[in-house]
């Protein structure tokens, strides 16, 4: 491992391809990270690069695509003015507090753009950092490709989320149940900053040191609020406010996380951390994919209670500093909590009434929604096909749509949408918006992971990935994927990749 010189560069690979790094989480205190190279690589190869987020990022393809760009994102070469840090934090794993840290992560630095933003540029899978704890610190190309996948399929739906810029293999194989080909991941984030990172402050460090924490990420998430009154109170609002939200947005699309320890929520807002992630086909609103979740603690329908627990475990974290009393503290932090589902149901409603093509606000919308969700669940209906189906009036390929219960429904409904003064044409644009016509099927996710990791052939992979961009686009090259998954007894499982 060495760094990138001026022999190396031929004038200065960075400024090259436009990385312009800073380093301010180091301002924090020193036991919240540990300065930490990648380990070095056999021999590393482009898998994918993500074309238009480079173009977002003000990079430079060519440059970036150089073996010097390669040797970068490998791990191999530290380029100068980068000081790579793995970070500490904590967490509830499944209920259960535990210290933690990037294990197998690296952060080569804050990349600032043209615009002014902040951007986390990471490698996952580089290596052994101080919080392995007995781990190898690398990655499998399959979980690898797959977060790629699946975050830009989520940054395609409008989710906020963290966003894949690169997989490189290694050329070495790890030990899982099985050897596999390592892979390493550029992950691309508004920050790293997790409810974890609250909690490792909170246990082991000082209330200077936890308003210092605090003062960081109003300063790179919340500016606006920096001078109001109470500005932690405010602080923890943003917060409860974009997980709400983002929340609904996973429940609307159909998403399960499938992890949602506290370390795995971001300050931000974004969703992070995809491991035994997936889309229900069948509504099934206890569904659970992930193998490791045996008592359903992250199902579907547990998305928002968890994350109102998660937020619950923040709110305790933040408590020296929302206010001077403790019960103000408490006080406060509980109305906030309970504003949670108050931004959550509004999120999810104004979204699901948009789906059913209702432009306006009265009481009745809701008892469609749920008379639809219940016949739903009741004929185990296929989520993403229903909404889709409604929207282009396309009823040939599930069951159920010949039931006379769901005939009974739909007549109702048509009379609403007829009774509404937009037109029909205005209606389906509505439900254009906000149904997608595919999602990452997982079954057509499996497909292209094993062509890529099995047969090294890129090509299904890139065409999922490039027809996931715009998911709300219907056209024509869309309509394959858009297609039902084969019957199958099987229950679909995930597993994390570590």
């Amino acid at each position: 491992m060495h760094k990138l010189n001026a022999d190396d560069q031929k004038g200065d690979i960075m400024d090259k391809i436009g990385w312009n790094f800073s380093d301010s989480f180091t301002v924090l205190p020193e036991y919240l990270f540990s300065y930490t190279e990648p380990t070095a690589v056999d021999n590393p190869s482009w898998a994918v690069i993500n074309e238009s987020l480079v173009n977002e990022l003000n990079l430079n393809i060519n440059h970036l695509r150089s073996d010097h760009g390669l040797a970068i994102l490998a791990g191999n070469k530290i380029p100068e003015r980068t000081s790579p840090i793995a970070q500490a934090y904590a967490g509830h794993q499944f209920g259960y507090f535990t210290k933690l840290g990037d294990g197998r992560a690296i952060l080569l630095g804050e990349h600032l753009t043209d615009k002014g933003d902040q951007i986390d540029i990471q490698l996952k899978g580089a290596g052994k950092t101080p919080y392995s704890r007995g781990g190898d610190g690398r990655a499998a190309l399959g979980p690898m490709l797959r977060e790629y996948l699946i975050s830009e399929a989520m940054h395609g739906l409008r989710i906020p989320t963290t966003r894949s810029l690169a997989v490189v293999t290694t050329g070495e194989q790890i030990i899982r149940e099985e050897a596999l080909p390592g892979a390493i991941l550029t992950r691309v984030a508004s920050s790293h900053l997790r409810v974890g990172t609250f909690q490792y402050v909170k246990q082991f460090g000082s209330i200077d040191e936890l308003r210092q924490l605090a003062d960081y990420t109003i300063e790179r998430h919340f500016p606006h609020i920096k001078d109001v009154s109470n500005c932690y109170l405010a602080f923890f609002k943003e917060i409860v406010e974009r997980q709400a939200k983002l929340i609904a947005k996973w429940d609307l699309v159909g998403f399960v996380h499938g992890v949602m320890n506290t370390d795995n929520m971001a300050i931000s807002g974004e969703t992070i951390d995809y491991g035994p992630c997936a889309f229900i086909d069948k509504y099934e609103p206890t569904a659970v994919f992930s193998s490791i979740d045996e008592h359903g603690r992250y199902a579907y329908n547990q998305q928002k209670p968890v994350a109102i627990w998660n937020l619950a475990r923040l709110a305790e974290a933040l408590l020296p500093i929302l206010a001077e009393k403790k019960e103000d503290a408490v006080h406060g932090a509980e109305a906030l909590l309970g504003y949670f589902s108050e931004m959550y149901q509004k999120e999810w409603l104004a979204r699901m009434k948009a789906k059913l093509g209702f432009f306006e606000e009265t009481e009745v919308e809701l008892q469609f929604i749920e008379d639809l969700l219940n016949l739903m669940e009741k004929y185990q209906a296929d989520y993403t096909d229903t909404f889709r189906a409604l929207t282009l009036d396309d009823y040939g390929r599930q069951e159920w749509f010949k039931t006379d219960e769901f005939n009974e429904w739909f007549q109702k409904w048509q009379a609403k949408l007829s009774a509404q003064s937009q037109s029909v044409e205005r209606i389906r644009e509505l439900m254009m918006s906000y149904n997608p016509a595919i999602i990452p099927r997982n079954f057509r996710v499996e497909q292209v992971l094993d062509k890529a990791v099995e047969e090294g052939d890129y090509q299904p992979f890139n065409q999922f990935v490039a027809v996931l961009q715009n998911p709300y686009a219907y056209t024509d090259e869309q309509v394959t994927y858009a297609e039902l998954p084969p019957e199958t007894d099987q229950p679909y499982q995930t597993f994390c990749g570590t």
